[in-house]
Formats: structure tokens, C-alpha cells, sequence
């Protein structure tokens, strides 16, 4: 698999509330995770452009980092600020 189980714990402790590999269920340890994945995925899918499954599966990752972010910007609009820098999600 692409994503192995020493890279999910380095996604975690860089992006994780707590710093700790256990920090597994923050907005922002599982926004960092969602982008990792949606990013492979966008490569994967810039050679296989016939791949509508996996078209699906981004679409359906996007639309959750966008829930999770849209949760964390009306909780805690500074968490929000900090991770969409640190991601550097926007342009």
C-alpha cells in the first residue's frame, strides 16, 4: 500500500493537536491524512484518466476534508487558519 503504517504516524505527530503518534481523530490530523491520500490520488489519476472509480473515491475524500474544514472554521477559526497555512491548502 502506499501508505504505510511509520508515514501515518509521521502525518500524525506533524499534524496532530497533541503531537503524539496517538492523535489520531483531530480535524487536523485527519485533514493532513485526507490531503496525503488526495494528493497521491490526484497523481494517480494525471496517467490513468479512465479511472472513474478512483475519480470517485477523490471526489468523496474532497467532500470530506471540506466538512472537516468547514467544522473546524466555525469551532476554532485560529486551528483552522493555522492548518490551511501549514497545508498550504489555499493559494
Amino acid at each position: 500500500m502506499y501508505l504505510s503504517k511509520e508515514k501515518k504516524q509521521e502525518l500524525f505527530e506533524n499534524h496532530g493537536r497533541l503531537k503524539a503518534k496517538s492523535d489520531t481523530g483531530s480535524p487536523e490530523s485527519q485533514i493532513a491524512l485526507f490531503t496525503y491520500r488526495i494528493n497521491h490520488l490526484t497523481e494517480h489519476l494525471k496517467k490513468n484518466k479512465k479511472d472513474y472509480s478512483t475519480e470517485l473515491g477523490l471526489k468523496r475524500l474532497v467532500g470530506k476534508r471540506r466538512r472537516l474544514l468547514d467544522y473546524l472554521h466555525h469551532r476554532d477559526i485560529e486551528r483552522y487558519r493555522a492548518i490551511i497555512a501549514e497545508l498550504k491548502l489555499r493559494r
